[in-house]
């Protein structure tokens, strides 16, 4: 059983990104599913596909890597809140994530959604990672 789903989809991004897996699986969820979206439409990985199984279904990404220097284009995924310390903010103190290079990840009262979406629609919440 895992404890941190959030940790648990990041770690299996980064771990399949530095062993150089073109495509990785995760067990899906809503909230999984809704921050690989956020992924794709971001670019940082090339596609998605969520597939159903009689259990809980599975995210598959092809992750993106440099054509020339084979290095992935996420550089780092960093979890924020966790389980044991939640991390909340208001639009005003959201963070430049690699100064404004990077996204912060949110889950607020309108959906999960990016630090920039949530700021043009003056909402605060729960900061789940940052991507850069």
């Amino acid at each position: 059983m895992v404890t941190d789903p959030i940790a648990d989809f990041l770690t299996r991004i980064r771990n399949a990104q530095m062993a150089g897996h073109r495509i990785v699986e995760i067990p899906a969820s809503n909230l999984k599913k809704r921050i690989t979206e956020i992924l794709y439409d971001k670019g940082y990985i090339l596609k998605y596909k969520f597939e159903e199984d009689n259990k809980q279904g599975i995210i598959k990404i092809a992750l993106k890597y440099d054509p020339s220097t084979k290095q992935p284009a996420i550089q780092s995924l960093e979890r924020v809140s966790r389980p044991g310390l939640r991390q909340y903010a208001k639009p005003a103190d959201f963070i430049r994530v690699k100064n404004g290079l990077g996204v912060a990840i949110l889950s607020t009262s309108k959906g999960v959604m990016t630090d920039k979406e949530a700021k043009s629609q003056n909402v605060g919440g729960e900061v789940l990672c940052y991507i850069y």
